[in-house]
């Protein structure tokens, strides 16, 4: 059973910004084992801390066809990006929506790593969209934000009536990050 409940948009904990990480101890370690087994369980390929009510600088990804090549970000920061490139989106906090959104199509990140170590990675791909994602999510921002107005206000109005009134949920396999 996961550790935590994903947060749903329109809550406004979503928008919070979250805080950096000032030292990473056994209690960070344990955050991120905890948001690796809801990310997983959810089924998901990404999930930022801020996604479950904990407002840290810290993110999980995982991409890997046999879920076993777990990537954790703390105090991520994007320091370089490069070319654009448009790729379908959806969220474990928006569930049952997907659009397209353009991204960076290569970026480099700095951040430590769950033993608190530095880190430069370089990702493009399906890589560098899932971490541009979290690193929204950690700053307050969904990717609901990075497509139109109007599909926005779809989006909510149909999740806060489903919320109202929950229906079954039938799962299909897709990346969802």
């Amino acid at each position: 059973m996961p550790k935590f409940d994903i947060l749903t948009f329109p809550d406004p904990r979503l928008r919070k910004k979250a805080r950096p990480v000032e030292q990473v101890d056994a209690s960070i370690g344990r955050l991120v084992d905890d948001l690796l087994e809801t990310m997983y369980a959810a089924p998901g390929v990404g999930l930022a801390a801020t996604q479950v009510n904990v407002p840290l600088r810290v993110l999980v990804i995982d991409i890997s066809e046999e879920r076993d090549n777990p990537v954790c970000l703390i105090n991520p920061t994007i320091v370089s990006s490069a070319g654009a490139e448009q790729m379908e989106e959806g969220c474990l906090s928006v569930p049952g929506f997907f659009e397209m959104v353009t991204r960076s199509e290569r970026i480099r990140v700095e951040a430590l790593d769950r033993n608190g170590d530095p880190l430069s990675l370089d990702a493009d791909g399906l890589l560098a969209v899932c971490i541009q994602h979290e690193i929204d999510h950690l700053d307050g921002k969904l990717f609901v934000d990075h497509i139109s107005a109007l599909k926005r206000q779809r989006i909510r109005r149909k999740l806060e009536k489903e919320q109202r009134h929950p229906a079954p949920v039938v799962q299909q396999r897709r990346d969802v990050i």
